[in-house]
């Protein structure tokens, strides 16, 4: 039966958390960030939120980071306000790996067609 409640509170802190992010955090390094997924462990102490963004460069990856570890406080009471849990996960935020897999993926298969030809 926990395992249910472990999948609805994930889903409810991803979808919250975008609402957040796109309404109250103001930070220009966090515009154009979109939440992949949100893992919360069994205790639902801590919750790792996997983010994804457009730009393929390092340096802009960084400062996402640097941004979104700046709004996890804000982000973190919102969510207190927001959901109907008694206690608030602590958040860390992880750059989703699987997009840029599966276009690592893509590019390999697009070079096989070429080869073909």
């Amino acid at each position: 039966m926990a395992h249910y409640r472990i999948g609805r509170v994930s889903q409810e802190i991803q979808k919250e958390t975008t609402d957040i992010l796109m309404k109250r955090v103001r930070d220009p390094r966090v515009a154009g960030v979109t939440i992949t997924g949100v893992d919360v462990t069994g205790d639902l102490q801590q919750a790792t939120i996997y983010y994804s963004i457009l730009s393929e460069k390092a340096h802009d990856g960084e400062k996402t980071q640097q941004g979104l570890d700046k709004a996890t406080g804000l982000i973190r009471r919102e969510l207190g306000q927001r959901l109907r849990i008694f206690k608030v996960p602590e958040l860390t935020f992880e750059r989703d790996k699987s997009v840029q897999y599966g276009e690592r993926i893509d590019e390999l298969i697009k070079e096989i067609h070429q080869e073909d030809q």
